[in-house]
């Protein structure tokens, strides 16, 4: 067992593994790192799983769908498998992905994205998160939507990308809902971070309690011409 000195030790140099940075400089660092992962990024495309809950009225559903997101960040969806109940997948699921489609195709996604312009942060401490040092932050957004979060963030202290985002919608979707708690994690996917999990739980007036979960597999990215050019030529040397 560490004696007290050696514990003490421990904890200073824990503490200060992950630099101290001032809100200003963590969202600097994230615009960047965001800007240049975006200016390489020509497109990718990957599999969602969603799989829908609800015990009380004992309706579940489930569906597989192929996504693809062009430079400019317009989704197309294509579904390849599904099951369970028909009503949630044609009115509930099948919904979802329409209205995101719909936006993306009308140049909302900046509207929705967690940065300075949209949010005003909060810097809480440090944590480590899947084995990673991260920066917490609580945001709270300056024109609240159904669309925007009102919680928390986690930002990789080494790729100054968003990890984990936990909260609520900041105005609720809808009447019949009471509550909506909402978890989303994310991923490394070679140089590039996407989503891996989301998990959803409403609370309903009537029907109770309800649990979305989207699973995110298979990415595959495509990078502009100038940055595969310059890939192939450093392992060519």
């Amino acid at each position: 067992m560490p004696t007290l000195p050696t514990v003490f030790l421990m904890a200073v140099i824990q503490s200060g593994s992950t630099p101290s940075l001032t809100v200003s400089q963590i969202l600097e660092r994230m615009m960047q790192a965001d800007h240049d992962r975006r200016a390489v990024l020509a497109g990718y495309s990957g599999i969602r799983h969603y799989r829908f809950v609800n015990k009380k009225s004992n309706k579940q559903a489930e569906m597989a769908v192929r996504m693809s997101c062009d430079s400019d960040g317009v989704k197309t969806f294509e579904i390849v498998d599904e099951s369970g109940s028909g009503f949630v997948r044609n009115h509930i699921i099948r919904k979802m992905i329409e209205a995101e489609e719909e936006a993306s195709q009308k140049g909302e996604r900046k509207e929705s994205r967690i940065i300075p312009e949209n949010y005003d942060f909060r810097l809480v401490g440090t944590e480590a998160f899947n084995g990673r040092d991260n920066y917490v932050l609580d945001i709270n957004p300056k024109k609240p939507t159904k669309f925007s979060i009102r919680g928390r963030i986690w930002v990789d202290a080494e790729d100054f990308a968003i990890a984990r985002v936990e909260g609520q919608p900041a105005k609720n979707p809808s009447f019949w809902i009471r509550h909506v708690e909402v978890q989303q994690r994310y991923g490394r996917s070679g140089r590039f971070w996407f989503p891996a999990l989301n998990h959803s739980l409403a609370e309903a007036r009537i029907f109770g309690a309800t649990e979305l979960v989207i699973e995110y597999s298979d990415y595959k990215t495509t990078v502009h011409e100038t940055e595969a050019r310059n890939a192939a030529a450093q392992l060519a040397q």
